[in-house]
């Protein structure tokens, strides 16, 4: 019956996105250092909220054809770790080198469909009917490449985040915590599992997803939870329990806020060498092409970092003004400011020994790009140099080519996720692509 609505349903979308999204007078400035803004230190002033009008720029996934792929800087071999996969969002590797891929994708109902259809973010993403499985790979000869796939879980309800302790395997729900038997080696779980902490459902853009990780003692889980709007704009009620990063015992009890007001915190990792938790955040939109920045940054127990009444230290959202004023004065100025609209998602800290010295216990950082902004912006995975467990330089470009034609913005993928395999690779996930790639050494 909802389909007999198709014609109606376009119309009002196409009323609603004319009068909201009208012709824009900006200009395409294309961006020879896409990096202007990403550097160790926040930048001394934000462009005005509204200086450069609010786009619509979702980008046109077109493949990777004739057997191209994404660029590594010289020295480094970019190969397909594996595809056919369905929307590969995360990726985790085990302690025994088991590579374990989670395939989710946000759920669309028809409504959502026909706006995604007529606003162009249809073209910029999979719109297949997520697969809600894990996907584990495993690699028996020691060749970089796995000669053995199975699929490990299915019938999650979104799955990201996935994790080992003990003889239990997590997985990072939308809607909750899971916890399964687990034995290394094991090649598929059939166990229902348990739910042991419930998490709020669905969200803004691609807020649907939560990730977990652990701490090196392994008595704490974190669970990071990502807003359910842009910017709290159906009110605070439709935001308990968000933009979070959540602390819990291995069982599920005691949890906690562990720190707040992220809007969209999904990579976390501890740096190397410390006990200082990290996470790159997804910030908000419709403020201009240049704001509001995501950022990189460390986590401070107890911290509130913004979301929604401010962002980037105390600079005040214009749909918040004079509201939350004392919580406004604690606002934590993040650590590292990255180019707005980025979409930076994927983190990992590089303990390997096998890239170059300037790469070890540095930041690899997958951007999984712009719809926001003028000119695309993201698209690649980054690099951020880390020295006694702070940012040591600029981000630099790490791997790049996802962008096939900026003008039209067309694009071949888009990362995500990324992780260090057991033998020192990076491994990226391209969800759009449906692709797993792998950068080693030449």
């Amino acid at each position: 019956m909802e389909r007999s609505f198709l014609f109606l349903s376009l119309a009002l979308v196409v009323v609603v996105w004319g009068g909201c999204h009208g012709a824009q007078t900006t200009s395409f400035h294309p961006v020879e250092d896409s990096l202007a803004m990403e550097n160790n230190t926040p930048p001394d002033t934000l462009p005005a909220p509204g200086a450069t009008k609010s786009v619509t720029n979702f980008s046109n996934v077109i493949g990777w054809p004739n057997d191209s792929k994404p660029i590594a800087p010289a020295g480094f071999e970019v190969t397909k770790f594996a595809d056919g996969l369905e929307n590969p969002r995360w990726i985790y590797v085990a302690p025994n080198g088991d590579v374990f891929v989670s395939e989710s994708n946000a759920i669309k109902r028809f409504t959502q469909e026909v706006i995604n259809t007529v606003s162009g973010k249809a073209k910029s993403e999979n719109n297949n009917i997520t697969a809600n499985r894990i996907t584990m790979f495993r690699d028996t000869n020691n060749d970089g490449h796995p000669d053995e796939r199975y699929t490990f879980l299915k019938r999650l309800n979104q799955p990201l985040g996935m994790l080992v302790l003990n003889d239990a395997f997590y997985v990072a729900n939308t809607d909750g915590l899971m916890q399964y038997p687990y034995k290394a080696g094991m090649t598929s779980c059939t166990s229902e599992g348990k739910k042991i902490l419930p998490l709020p459902a669905g969200g803004y853009n691609n807020h649907w997803t939560r990730n977990v990780i652990r701490n090196e003692e392994g008595t704490k889980l974190y669970v990071s939870v990502g807003s359910g709007t842009n910017a709290a704009e159906h009110g605070m009620a439709n935001e308990k329990g968000r933009a979070n990063i959540l602390e819990v015992n291995p069982d599920g009890t005691n949890v906690k806020v562990y720190a707040s007001g992220l809007r969209n915190p999904v990579g976390m990792d501890w740096a190397p060498g410390t006990h200082t938790l990290w996470t790159v955040v997804n910030e908000r939109d419709q403020l201009g092409d240049d704001l509001v920045p995501d950022y990189f940054t460390s986590v401070k127990e107890g911290a509130f970092y913004g979301w929604p009444y401010a962002y980037f230290g105390q600079h005040e959202d214009p749909g918040f003004r004079g509201q939350a004023k004392e919580l406004v004065k604690t606002a934590v100025v993040p650590d590292f400011a990255l180019m707005a609209h980025t979409a930076s998602l994927g983190l990992v800290f590089y303990r390997s020994s096998v890239f170059p010295e300037k790469y070890r216990n540095g930041a690899f950082i997958g951007q999984h790009g712009s719809w926001n902004r003028t000119y695309l912006s993201g698209y690649k995975v980054i690099f951020v140099p880390f020295r006694d467990g702070r940012p040591a330089g600029k981000a630099e470009d790490f791997l790049t080519g996802f962008i096939a034609d900026e003008s039209k913005s067309r694009v071949h993928g888009r990362p995500v996720g990324v992780a260090v395999a057991k033998d020192g690779a990076l491994l990226v996930a391209d969800d759009a692509s449906n692709t797993i790639w792998r950068v080693a050494i030449k």
